[in-house]
């Protein structure tokens, strides 16, 4: 397990403890998230913004402080149990609470007008609407799992401590994506609709459940720990996974609303033949 330890909670360069720069930059987020409600609120009061906004960001922050602070931090880099609960809060739960915190649309109220635009010209662009489609959400965390855990990727990882940060970041970042995409509040104009998006997180269960059962079984994984570690670590992933795509789901479920248009065009249809006029869209050309 030597290539677990970094010295995690000695000093670093200059007699800095190594958690101190993670605790910083989560009160700094937490700090300017505070900063845009108070100047979102001012610049329109009849908005205003959502309390329960503000406390899924601030609920995401304090999930990625326990995950990267002790207890945790340290339980991580000697046990790979500690390892997979630092993965499912920051690739899973606070990657949920900070994407139904609506960041984008908290940053939109704040910007002017002029810079508010570039953004959404930024989101509505081609390569936007491809990283922000589910499928890439979906091979970038689901999928980096199985390259992460059946390749020596893990073991050169956990002995480089600026890896480790990178795989701590590729956690949080794929895993804000796929949340986006399948239950986002911010607006996406590439999102596909709702059963799409169950297909797409029914391919992410399936597949937690087949990488951990795999690791548990000791098929093809490659970690460099003690049996009933790797196997600990994959009933927290089977059971802790399963956890966070049932809240994601209902997430899905409780931020979905009716495409606009086609309520409009449902109810057009329906006074329509309610007058006894048929719609255009049925009218043939020649008859």
């Amino acid at each position: 397990m030597d290539h677990h330890l970094h010295g995690h909670g000695q000093d670093a360069g200059g007699g800095t403890p190594d958690w101190l720069p993670p605790a910083l930059l989560l009160l700094a987020a937490a700090g300017a998230h505070l900063l845009l409600v108070r100047r979102a609120r001012h610049r329109n009061p009849a908005l205003g913004w959502s309390r329960w906004r503000t406390g899924f960001f601030l609920c995401g922050v304090l999930l990625l402080g326990v995950a990267l602070l002790p207890p945790v931090a340290p339980f991580a880099h000697e046990d790979f149990r500690g390892h997979m609960v630092q993965h499912l809060l920051i690739g899973m739960y606070a990657p949920l609470a900070l994407v139904l915190a609506a960041p984008v649309t908290l940053l939109l109220r704040t910007l002017p007008p002029s810079r508010g635009r570039r953004v959404t010209a930024v989101l509505h662009s081609p390569p936007a609407r491809v990283i922000a489609h589910p499928a890439v959400g979906l091979a970038l965390s689901t999928g980096g799992l199985a390259v992460l855990y059946f390749t020596p990727l893990y073991n050169a990882i956990t002995a480089d401590p600026v890896a480790h940060w990178l795989l701590h970041a590729h956690f949080l970042l794929s895993g804000c994506l796929f949340a986006y995409a399948i239950a986002g509040p911010d607006a996406a104009p590439a999102r596909p609709g709702v059963r799409a998006r169950l297909v797409y997180l029914g391919v992410a269960i399936g597949a937690h459940a087949v990488i951990s059962q795999l690791m548990y079984g000791g098929f093809w994984a490659d970690i460099r720990a003690p049996v009933d570690q790797v196997q600990g670590g994959a009933e927290i992933m089977y059971y802790g996974g399963d956890l966070a795509e049932l809240l994601l789901a209902a997430a899905l479920v409780a931020t979905w609303r009716p495409d606009p248009r086609r309520a409009t065009g449902r109810g057009a249809a329906g006074r329509s033949a309610g007058r006894g006029v048929v719609p255009a869209r049925n009218v043939s050309g020649g008859s």
